[in-house]
């Protein structure tokens, strides 16, 4: 791939312009999408309904970006990691994560190599900031998943803050969605942030894909500890914006808590936590802390969880615990971190 353009990622009128470039008929890039998005083709010679000429200038002149990863690991829950070496075997790989559930699927995909948003509770944190991923990286990963024509979901909750990697995040949302592309509805994606401004408004106006915010605290000086992105984005912010859209029917939103014993898993932090909601139509997403090296905290306890999630819904809030899977294999929230050197022999 060293060189040459990826077209994986690219949009339709994109593809037109390729078309256009190598003297293809227009229709051309329709084909081009349908074997990129719908056949999932990892040569151009599988392009059949092109000419072979065609084929052959697509091959000197293009890549088309497919590159299965560089090591798989399995959970016994029947979860698998996925690691993806860096195309042009620079910096940090990537990690995404296949969550088999009877009668569903989830594929929980990586935006960025690394993070710089700094959560206390997170590995990635950990890494720093390595790079943001082409879309096409992105549908890569998709694409390279074992069964991924099975995938029901999408969650954009791995490695890296999607909304700081706005353009290209915005790209995959697009071929994932759009008619010649996957034809996916949005309702199937769901899009994590702790809530970048105004990267989250675009978001909200040029996507239709679900959301979901990381919130881990009512009060803003305990979020800000946990979450250093809270003082250049607080949470009350993120909130007066969400109250301007519509959270009804297809479309939800929801909230992300890890629970963490004795930080954020009090009576205070739960009557809290409601009032912030209230008269919000959305969902609370309780999550158990998964240990990291050398972390100070530790995750609540199970009854302490459960405690918190009736509190909530005693105030109306629609509650859920979220299972944990692929904890064994470092797989589950919070846990995804690689470096290239250690990261290849996972």
């Amino acid at each position: 791939m060293a060189g040459k353009p990826i077209l994986l990622g690219s949009t339709l009128p994109e593809l037109e312009q390729v078309a256009a470039a190598l003297a293809m008929p227009r229709y051309a890039a329709r084909q081009i999408a349908s074997w990129l998005y719908g056949q999932r083709v990892a040569d151009f010679a599988a392009m059949s309904n092109l000419s072979a000429a065609h084929r052959a200038a697509l091959a000197e002149r293009y890549a088309l970006g497919r590159y299965a990863p560089a090591a798989v690991q399995a959970s016994r829950d029947g979860t698998t990691k996925l690691l993806f070496a860096p195309p042009d075997g620079q910096g940090a790989g990537v990690e995404a994560v296949l969550i088999p559930e009877e009668g569903r699927a989830t594929l929980c995909v990586s935006s960025q190599a690394g993070c710089r948003m700094g959560c206390r509770f997170c590995m990635t944190a950990r890494m720093g900031f390595g790079r943001h991923l082409a879309a096409g990286e992105m549908l890569n990963q998709l694409f390279s998943a074992a069964g991924s024509e099975r995938l029901t979901n999408l969650v954009l909750m791995g490695m890296g803050e999607p909304l700081d990697n706005l353009e290209e995040v915005l790209r995959f949302l697009a071929v994932a969605t759009a008619p010649w592309g996957m034809g996916w509805s949005p309702t199937r994606i769901t899009l994590s942030t702790v809530g970048l401004l105004p990267a989250l408004r675009r978001f909200l106006d040029e996507s239709r894909c679900q959301l979901a915010i990381s919130l881990h605290s009512p009060f803003a000086d305990e979020r800000q500890a946990l979450m250093p992105a809270q003082r250049a984005h607080p949470i009350a912010d993120v909130l007066s914006l969400l109250r301007r859209y519509r959270w009804e029917g297809q479309r939800r939103v929801s909230f992300e808590y890890i629970m963490l014993a004795g930080v954020n898993d009090s009576p205070r932090h739960a009557a809290a936590l409601a009032a912030m909601l209230g008269g919000l139509s959305c969902r609370v997403n309780l999550l158990h802390f998964h240990q990291i090296p050398d972390s100070e905290f530790r995750s609540s306890p199970p009854s302490v969880i459960d405690g918190f999630r009736t509190m909530l819904a005693q105030r109306g809030l629609s509650t859920t615990v979220r299972t944990s899977r692929g904890e064994d294999i470092g797989a589950a929230c919070g846990m995804l971190a690689t470096q290239q050197g250690a990261s290849l022999q996972t």
